[in-house]
């Protein structure tokens, strides 16, 4: 957890203007953004280093997969969602279970899938203190 206790998000996104929009909403939900990364070595660093609560990440990060990064979350018991403009059927049986949101989403949709991937992954007295 963050400063002042927020729920922290790494966010993976190459376009800028996609990201910023990201950003704001994870913001504007009480959140702390982690990064963004906008490669998939920047990525790769946070997710292995970086004190995360939940990870967003785009599939296609710069022509390269994102997961690599989820597979680094998911060994640290992070939970993360995938959004994509791609059908989540494409996804690597290994991650056909996961949230996806498909791009374009709503703020409604980003806030009520961050808090299942949140409720799913811990329901620890921290996860259940930031979910209030």
């Amino acid at each position: 957890m963050g400063k002042g206790g927020k729920c922290r998000v790494l966010i993976v996104e190459d376009e800028a203007m996609i990201s910023m929009l990201i950003e704001d909403m994870v913001v504007d939900l009480g959140y702390e953004v982690v990064g963004p990364a906008a490669r998939l070595d920047h990525a790769l660093t946070l997710a292995l280093q970086a004190e995360i609560d939940i990870g967003m990440l785009d599939i296609n990060v710069d022509g390269s997969v994102v997961f690599p990064v989820a597979d680094v979350l998911r060994f640290r018991g992070i939970p993360f969602v995938f959004s994509t403009g791609y059908d989540a059927r494409s996804l690597p049986e290994r991650f056909r279970s996961s949230l996806t949101l498909s791009k374009p989403f709503s703020y409604n949709n980003l806030e009520t899938t961050l808090r299942s991937a949140l409720e799913e992954a811990t329901c620890s007295p921290e996860v259940s203190r930031l979910l209030g």
